[in-house]
């Protein structure tokens, strides 16, 4: 290793926007993923968990799980703990609890930048940005439009600007501009260079899977050794409900569990339409499908570092359209936090909406999403910022309005609001002013009135009067300028020439070969 790598390797690459560089579009708050400071929610008592807990169980025992995966069947047959009849998967909650046991409880992501470091696990928070839409929406353009890689990228740049985004999930738009074959070799390539944040693979094929590993290695500038040590990047793969798990994404997983990197599994469990129609029932059969792939993981590589994610909703019974940020969507994952504890595993939620703009259904629905993921002691939170429409539209005005939610949360969990020390119960202060007179004058307020409290970067705190004076701007375009102006004045974090060019030199070469097949 080079001495100027190494020098890289000590101090991380810093983010090279404009913010730093003491030419802020905005003033928010710094880098810092928050620690979950309050006790969970916990809707159901210990019966209650013992119930899911049994039903979860007998669905392995009793019906099982599709294992669409031949190779998956054979690590499951090889184990000695499982009963295969065909595709059907079926194994006794011993061994599943024996198996699952082996995940460790935390674990941290460290990506080319290590002061971009995360922790999955314990009191930890982090936020990821909307990932996978296939559609755009923005108000210059006024209209739901394909998504294009200019658009991806732009998203990447708000995904890196934002502290309040600590992981980069999938693509924040699918840019179907580019050939399926090789969309996986230029997104990546911009998530590595547009970003220095953890980064997500999809697993939709091995293909696909063995470039992004390749690709992630080679952006941090680790040998295959260091590469495997300690996760650099991770997956989140979804079951196919009800009780399947196919080919691709099993074989994406196991790829990954091999190299010790992080594993995220997310059944998809709308209640009345893949899972039952009763939150208890539709939890149940979520956790039974995500501990399968905890298990497969675990036997592949014992100590593989997982999590379950939970994105059990509820479908509108009038037209069978996706709900988000129902009541429902809200208990069911509080309950699979408790759940999750259970099985000592850290949680992946999501901060989802079914609104189709950016309007006050959006920020509602979101709010009840994200604010749930917090009750429940998520650790990872996909689809925090940009998300509309059931996620089919990404929208950069949505991603902008969201992060002022998740500086919210952020400041909420700051641990200088709940001190009750002497300065803080400010008996002396109370005194001076008496019944009489104000405190905005005292030495008290002078010495604490600018970090006080939390300031909003969108958010117009202005009188009616004022607002319309200055030209009365709502808010999704006070959002969509914030964007442009990130946009314009965006600058990548540094990333050393020789690195740069030997990822270069690998997209190239991967598409001269032809990427990957498109017929998963």
């Amino acid at each position: 290793m080079t001495e100027e790598l190494q020098r890289r390797r000590r101090t991380g690459g810093r983010s090279g926007n404009a913010q730093r560089r003491g030419t802020a579009v905005i003033e928010q708050m710094p880098w810092q993923p928050p620690i979950n400071t309050d006790r969970p929610t916990e809707p159901l008592d210990d019966a209650g968990v013992a119930a899911i807990h049994e039903g979860a169980m007998r669905i392995l025992e009793e019906i099982g799980i599709e294992i669409l995966n031949a190779e998956a069947l054979d690590v499951f047959r090889a184990s000695g703990g499982c009963t295969i009849s065909g595709t059907n998967l079926r194994m006794g909650r011993d061994f599943v609890m024996e198996e699952v046991a082996k995940a460790p409880p935390e674990w941290t992501l460290t990506p080319r930048n290590p002061d971009r470091q995360i922790t999955m696990g314990g009191r930890h928070l982090n936020f990821g940005n909307v990932s996978s839409p296939p559609s755009y929406w923005d108000m210059a353009l006024g209209r739901k439009v394909t998504g294009t890689r200019e658009m991806c990228a732009n998203l990447l740049k708000l995904s890196q600007y934002f502290n309040c985004i600590h992981f980069i999930g999938g693509y924040p738009v699918e840019p179907q501009d580019i050939h399926a074959s090789v969309r996986h070799l230029d997104v990546l390539y911009d998530k590595l260079t547009l970003t220095d944040k953890v980064a997500h693979a999809y697993s939709l094929g091995k293909e696909r899977v063995e470039d992004a590993i390749e690709m992630v290695r080679i952006a941090g500038g680790l040998s295959h050794a260091e590469f495997d040590a300690s996760p650099r990047m991770f997956t989140n793969i979804n079951s196919t409900s009800p009780l399947k798990h196919d080919e691709p994404m099993l074989d994406g997983w196991m790829r990954l569990a091999r190299r010790g990197q992080g594993l995220v599994v997310t059944p998809f469990t709308l209640a009345g339409a893949m899972a039952p129609v009763t939150l208890a029932g539709a939890v149940a059969q979520s956790l039974a499908e995500a501990l399968v792939a905890v298990v497969l993981a675990q036997l592949v590589r014992p100590g593989a570092p997982c999590a379950i994610g939970t994105f059990t909703s509820n479908v509108d019974m009038k037209s069978g359209a996706p709900a988000f940020g129902t009541p429902e969507y809200m208990r069911a994952t509080q309950m699979t936090g408790q759940l999750a504890r259970l099985y000592r595993l850290p949680m992946r939620a999501s901060g989802v909406c079914a609104a189709n703009v950016p309007d006050a259904q959006a920020t509602w629905e979101t709010s009840n999403s994200l604010w749930s993921a917090v009750q429940s002691g998520t650790h990872m939170v996909y689809h925090a910022a940009g998300w509309l429409e059931g996620g089919l539209i990404a929208s950069p005005e949505k991603f902008v309005m969201d992060c002022e939610i998740l500086q919210h949360i952020q400041r909420y969990m700051d641990p200088t609001l709940t001190r009750t020390g002497p300065d803080e119960i400010a008996l002396e202060a109370i005194a001076q002013v008496g019944n009489q007179g104000h405190f905005f004058g005292i030495q008290h307020t002078q010495d604490r009135y600018t970090t006080a409290f939390y300031q909003p970067f969108l958010s117009d705190w202005r009188n009616y009067e004022a607002w319309e004076a200055a030209g009365g701007i709502w808010t999704a375009q006070r959002a969509h300028q914030t964007f442009r102006d990130i946009i314009a004045s965006f600058e990548p974090p540094p990333m050393d020439a020789p690195i740069r060019e030997e990822l270069a030199d690998f997209v190239a070469r991967r598409k001269s070969e032809g990427g990957c097949p498109t017929d998963y």
